[in-house]
């Protein structure tokens, strides 16, 4: 570049600051990054399938998936852990469907968890949009997408046809929030449905999510949550065995995976994936039914080595930091593990 356009686009960007504000316009070297922050999802599997350790601060996140997969779960164990970590969340229940006793069991602080359930989509925006102007939360769900009702839809009729009144909604409502949220750090985490795409032949899924395209496109982070198994015991049914796909991912690799139990009335299983992590790592050794670490048993069968786990938290704290470690994920922990290696 020679000296006239050098004076040229250094006017433009002094121009550019005058009328925008400062910082608006400048040169990457000029300006400081810091790393991209995460939110943990209560999964240790998923936070590595992640690659930054959970989901990004101050993007959209969507998740979806069919009915009792885990959707809501999953956000309510992001939310504990935000709040475990100081953060301030709040609930946006579009569905009235909040179970806050279940939320409770999952860790949630449910005192001083923020709560909205309002009347239809436009209202439910505006407060997602007033809530993330303050910059005091640093995590919002809402629950969910096909819940935002346009209002325009619930003082019709039934038998009234409002084509492409929500995907317009939604389309509006992610130009107005995308840039607000990287500036004040707020991450909102959107829950969607899926539906059959009607008329669909040949190739490709036939599934397709709620809302219309723009939360596709703006999102950050989709993530494809899936029950593979249910988890029983003798004869009774005790969880769901999920399978999470990464399925895009602008802060690290996609198309990863990660797989976890979810228990009913208790949550993601924290001490299942430090049993199944262990394993795949050799951290844990398997024979038959039998569990044992360090030349110890831990016990027969996978619950009854979950237990174990449960009452000896020094141990479930040792093969967790050495799961750590060979993950290559550098906590205070995971230092000790490699050191005693």
């Amino acid at each position: 570049m020679d000296d006239n356009q050098q004076k040229s686009l250094d006017l433009a960007i002094k121009q550019i600051d005058k009328t925008f504000g400062k910082g608006t316009l400048v040169r990457l070297g000029d300006k400081a990054f810091d790393p991209i922050e995460s939110i943990s999802t209560g999964s240790l599997g998923l936070d590595v399938a992640l690659g930054i350790g959970g989901i990004p601060k101050g993007r959209v996140i969507e998740i979806y998936g069919p009915e009792s997969s885990g959707k809501t779960t999953l956000t309510l164990h992001a939310i504990a852990e935000c709040q475990k970590a100081g953060g301030v969340c709040a609930f946006i229940d579009a569905e009235h469907a909040l179970d806050v006793i279940y939320a409770k069991n999952l860790g949630v602080d449910t005192d001083n968890l923020l709560v909205s359930q309002p009347d239809f989509g436009e209202q439910a925006l505006e407060i997602l949009e007033t809530v993330i102007r303050s910059g005091a939360v640093d995590l919002i769900v809402i629950d969910s997408v096909a819940a935002l009702t346009p209002k325009v839809e619930i003082d019709g009729d039934m038998d009234d046809m409002q084509v492409g009144v929500q995907a317009r909604l939604m389309s509006k409502a992610m130009r107005k929030i995308t840039g607000l949220l990287s500036k004040m750090k707020t991450t909102v985490i959107f829950i969607n449905q899926i539906r059959m795409k009607i008329g669909m032949t040949g190739y490709g899924s036939p599934e397709t999510t709620t809302g219309g395209n723009a939360l596709k496109f703006y999102s950050s982070v989709r993530l494809d949550i899936r029950r593979i198994a249910t988890l029983k015991q003798a004869e009774e049914s005790i969880g769901n065995r999920v399978k999470v796909k990464v399925v895009k991912n602008k802060v690290a690799a996609p198309f990863k995976q990660a797989e976890f139990d979810i228990m009913f009335g208790e949550g993601i299983s924290k001490m299942g994936e430090l049993i199944d992590y262990g394993v795949k790592m050799d951290i844990v050794d398997k024979a038959g039914a039998w569990f044992s670490y360090n030349d110890a048993k831990v016990g027969q069968g996978k619950e009854n080595s979950k237990q174990f786990l449960r009452d000896n938290p020094e141990i479930a704290d040792e093969i967790e930091a050495k799961i750590l470690a060979t993950m290559g994920i550098e906590t205070p922990g995971a230092e000790k593990a490699k050191a005693k290696a």
